[in-house]
């Protein structure tokens, strides 16, 4: 990520936190939790809080699938793959059995299991590219815009545009050539349907440090930590949040966590409510749909934790003393976001979710889908990293904030 869009320390370093960016952020949230409380229900605020806690986290964890994956493919460095592989292995440890049951706690669950479809493989490629050109995943994005990343708010605006076209072209791919979801765990039974995905993780472990250790001599550390207040976390406390706060939204929503479907939804709002006949259009016509679109978006379970991300990122900003928004932001590079936010958001919706719901979410589930997902998006992420110099995007070596 360039100095454009990371979050560069305001460069008054005597200076106390950020207090008035940190106050403004945790009213808000105070602000929005009472307001989703009182209007829709205790749940939908206990996953609002859910969400800001997923933002401090990403924040605060430096906790990007973008530059995970483009310092993985272009310099052999492995510390953010690998911090993926602990959240997966935890996540699917939690999830497995609790799938099996059926229920957690009496709260009927469901995983996020999808078609292994063609639309997947180019959904998931074309969302990579997109990884790359915008720089930033769907949590990427989200917390990236609440970090004070400008050029990501761009990014996040086409994202949503990318999101309605998606929906307009849904169903002729899903037209295409398919099978249909397949549960690892309920094919193989949930002890070795683990056994299996560990088995996996362990494996790409092992190989990727190997890579790493021979192509700089080490490999660097996922336990790395600075100030609990400030930042940065560690990658591996990252992880395991994650996969904690995922598995208290399965709790919470009956299903796990999903960033993406949200922007569909906000784009034909906004559509709605400048005068467009959006309830006509087939995208938006399932009963479903006609609800979200003339219910207050509070009242949605994507959306009210997508704003609590944002709101837990821009707190950690403020703790982290980073909050230093650059608004003058070169046009190659806002090209970039234009086309990035259009991919993401258009090969989200192909690919049945992003990095969330269909890499994080659909893994976690035993989902077979999410594993051909990942493999097609790390194709599209090699191919975005060949494309960023012709924005002027530089390619990192180490790991940035998305």
């Amino acid at each position: 990520m360039s100095a454009i869009e990371s979050f560069e320390p305001v460069n008054q370093p005597n200076l106390m936190p950020q207090t008035r960016v940190t106050a403004a952020a945790i009213s808000m949230v105070g602000g929005v939790a009472a307001l989703i409380l009182f209007t829709q229900t205790p749940t939908l605020a206990a996953l609002f809080l859910t969400g800001t806690l997923m933002g401090l986290v990403l924040y605060h964890a430096t906790f990007g699938f973008t530059s995970a994956f483009r310092v993985l493919l272009a310099d052999g460095q492995s510390a953010g793959l690998r911090a993926q592989l602990v959240m997966l292995g935890l996540a699917c440890t939690l999830f497995f059995p609790t799938l099996a049951a059926g229920n957690l706690f009496g709260q009927p669950v469901v995983g996020s299991v999808s078609p292994v479809a063609t639309s997947v493989v180019v959904g998931a490629f074309m969302f990579g590219v997109g990884m790359q050109m915008g720089g930033g995943c769907a949590s990427g994005t989200l917390f990236a815009v609440g970090g004070g990343g400008v050029r990501m708010i761009v990014t996040l605006a086409f994202f949503i545009v990318g999101s309605v076209i998606g929906l307009f072209h849904n169903s002729w791919w899903q037209s295409l050539p398919a099978l249909p979801p397949i549960s690892l765990v309920k094919e193989l039974g949930w002890e070795t349907a683990l056994a299996l995905n560990l088995g996996v993780f362990a494996i790409v472990w092992v190989v990727v440090s190997a890579i790493e250790k021979r192509r700089h001599g080490v490999v660097d550390s996922i336990f790395t930590c600075g100030s609990l207040l400030r930042g940065p976390w560690p990658l591996v406390g990252g992880a395991i949040a994650l996969a904690l706060l995922n598995f208290l939204t399965l709790y919470l929503a009956g299903r796990p966590w999903g960033v993406t479907a949200a922007f569909g939804l906000w784009g034909g709002k906004i559509l709605y409510n400048l005068g467009f006949a959006v309830d006509t259009w087939v995208p938006y016509s399932s009963p479903a749909q006609q609800k979200a679109l003339t219910n207050s978006v509070l009242g949605d379970v994507t959306s009210v934790m997508n704003i609590g991300i944002m709101l837990g990122a821009l707190a950690a900003a403020g703790l982290a003393h980073k909050f230093n928004p650059v608004w003058r932001i070169p046009m190659r590079h806002l090209l970039a976001s234009v086309l990035g936010g259009l991919l993401l958001g258009y090969g989200a919706r192909m690919a049945y979710g992003c990095n969330i719901g269909a890499f994080f979410s659909g893994i976690s589930s035993g989902s077979v889908h999410g594993w051909l997902w990942i493999a097609s998006c790390l194709v599209g992420n090699y191919a975005g990293l060949r494309l960023r110099p012709f924005f002027d995007l530089p390619i990192e070596r180490k790991l940035t904030a998305c």
